[in-house]
């Protein structure tokens, strides 16, 4: 791999650090933050005519066929902006499922839509213990007359589902895993908004009671199902860090651009040593985070053999970082890092929420363990 972007991909991530402030600045933020689903008509088409919501597909279905280093170059640029709605849930989540698992067919009933930005998706894959290893998935699918399935069962932690036309659910049919597609005014589907931490991306409860799938939207079953399923969490999960890193990044300028112009003592207090370790600090976390990330966004684009190691070290690295710049850009900005007025809390309250979002930083380190511990000694070297 390159050891930095190229032309292209710089113009890209240029352009898109200058249209996603310029379209979604502060004020426009906080007010999709208060209404029901941080949802706009107007911004998502926008975001569309860019080509963000076709980028990593396929240019059969409307895409634009790039990979995910593109993709984490413009992600980290809507991280900055902290730009709220269905945007990860669609693209990264529902897509990439869709994009793994489907059939022709299928994609090009629910996958060439989201390329295009005419449909929002959402993954319901959380149940009762939270935990985001397949096996956790208990949620009941049960053989129908028509050759499909009857889903009952509940779903929690559902992203961005009061925005979404459809979503994919994971259920077991028997002891196999298995995805489907649910259209979103399905019959016997219940959903209830969950409080979140982070109000630019909103959270539900979701309850499916009997809710029949024809045949045609089972995108797939058994190892096919996990493999897709693992694929595109895994695809999700580099897309968050590459959020996390761009939110790092605006935390890192606030607090220096705050450092520059508070006075105490008659001079700016980034004269002082400890606020400049703090500063220090939060490049380090910020540098290290993106290195990170980029690597694992080039693993999973070539489908290198690390590349699951390179995801599960990203994220493990990430998930303290982003705590980390949280807490210090807040420290930096003293009494003022608490107050509503100031952004510096919001970036805070996406880092905490993406902290534990895909598993938390224990969860990465006990996953990269049973690779090396799964993995033939003459491997252990490449982790």
């Amino acid at each position: 791999m390159q050891f930095g972007l190229t032309e292209s991909q710089l113009i890209l991530k240029n352009n898109a650090r200058k249209f996603f402030p310029a379209e979604c600045p502060s004020a426009e933020v906080r007010r999709l933050m208060e209404t029901e689903t941080a949802f706009d008509e107007t911004l998502w088409r926008k975001i569309a005519e860019q080509g963000f919501t076709g980028m990593i597909f396929p240019e059969e279905y409307g895409g634009l066929g790039l990979g995910m280093v593109e993709m984490a170059a413009a992600l980290e640029e809507m991280g900055r902006a902290l730009i709220p709605g269905p945007f990860h849930s669609t693209v990264l989540l529902a897509g990439s499922v869709i994009n793994e698992a489907g059939s022709d067919a299928q994609k090009q009933k629910y996958l060439a839509p989201i390329a295009a930005g005419d449909a929002r998706a959402t993954l319901a894959l959380l149940e009762g213990s939270g935990d985001w290893d397949t096996d956790s998935i208990h949620l009941r699918a049960r053989p129908s007359a028509s050759g499909g399935y009857t889903l009952s069962g509940e779903k929690f932690f559902v992203p961005d589902l009061g925005a979404a036309d459809f979503f994919v659910v994971a259920a077991r049919a028997g002891a196999d895993l298995t995805l489907c597609v649910v259209d979103a005014k399905a019959t016997g589907l219940r959903a209830t908004p969950m409080a979140g931490l982070d109000t630019t991306r909103k959270l539900y409860a979701l309850i499916l009671d009997n809710v029949e799938v024809a045949k045609e939207d089972i995108l797939a079953t058994g190892e096919e199902a996990k493999r897709a399923l693992d694929r595109g969490i895994a695809i999700a999960t580099v897309g968050l860090i590459a959020e996390m890193v761009g939110g790092m990044q605006k935390v890192q300028e606030l607090a220096i651009e705050y450092a520059k112009t508070r006075k105490q003592f008659g001079q700016p207090i980034g004269k002082f040593q400890a606020v400049q370790q703090m500063c220090a600090d939060m490049y380090l976390y910020t540098e290290s985070s993106r290195s990170a990330v980029y690597y694992a966004a080039w693993a999973l684009q070539e489908n290198t053999p690390d590349a699951p190691s390179a995801v599960s070290v990203a994220k493990a690295y990430a998930s303290d970082a982003c705590r980390e710049v949280g807490n210090k850009g807040v420290q930096v900005h003293g009494g003022m890092g608490f107050t509503w007025e100031n952004d510096v809390h919001l970036y805070y309250r996406r880092a905490k929420a993406s902290e534990i979002a895909f598993g938390d930083a224990n969860f990465h380190r006990e996953k990269l363990a049973r690779l090396v511990i799964d993995r033939p000694a003459a491997r252990i070297a490449e982790i």
